[in-house]
């Protein structure tokens, strides 16, 4: 490598940042939420997905990534969302967020647990634009055994992922060290799985900026 490699990707970093701030700080508008298979959009535009456990911090993630404070409905019953929700973003659209059911939801009937495994695997399946998941967790819990069958059923999908911690100022840097290190030896064994995980904190702010680039380039690809 040559010595201005780094430099070269410094700044290629620093201007998809740029772009990325720009294009989010433009329109974002909610587009539809869709129950079911029939009720989903068009596929007009790249689409990234949002999947997480419930209570993850999915929708504050939603909307520290958008610049908004109320893009994506927070709600303290975990498990209450039951349906893919989609955002456009641009003028006109460049791409579009789609925030995926939460999971993990352990007061579920079995009949609705099935039925979030069915709307989320036939969407997995046949959505061609689909062109990455950011796959949620808390950095306060790690990866627990419903996320590995979140990421399972991903790699089963063939749909590249991120693995996104959430809720970072929550814990103790030396323990924050520890999630890292574990949820990269996690994403080591799933086949669809991006090597590098992403850290954040929407309260502060902290990895929003990275994210968001890399959800700008993930719907370029």
């Amino acid at each position: 490598m040559s010595q201005t490699g780094p430099d070269e990707e410094g700044l290629r970093l620093m201007a998809l940042e740029e772009r990325a701030r720009q294009l989010f700080s433009g329109r974002v508008d909610f587009l539809k939420s869709a129950p079911g298979l029939k009720f989903i959009p068009d596929p007009g535009a790249p689409e990234i997905a949002f999947a997480g456990r419930s209570n993850v911090g999915k929708s504050s993630l939603l909307n520290a990534i958008t610049g908004r404070k109320s893009i994506a409905r927070t709600s303290v019953t975990p498990g209450r969302t039951q349906e893919l929700n989609w955002f456009e973003v641009g003028e006109p659209t460049v791409m579009r967020l789609v925030d995926m059911p939460g999971y993990g939801f352990a007061k579920a009937p079995p009949a609705v647990v099935e039925q979030w495994r069915k709307l989320v695997r036939d969407f997995l399946r046949g959505r061609a634009v689909l062109k990455r998941t950011l796959v949620l967790i808390d950095s306060r819990h790690g990866v627990k055994t419903v996320d590995d069958e979140m990421m399972a059923m991903l790699d089963e999908a063939a749909v590249g992922y991120r693995l996104v911690l959430t809720k970072a100022d929550k814990i103790k840097a030396s323990d924050l060290a520890a999630v890292i290190a574990s949820t990269e030896a996690a994403a080591r064994k799933h086949t669809a799985a991006f090597p590098k995980v992403h850290v954040t904190s929407a309260e502060l702010k902290m990895g929003i900026a990275e994210l968001r680039a890399a959800v700008l380039e993930d719907s370029e690809i």
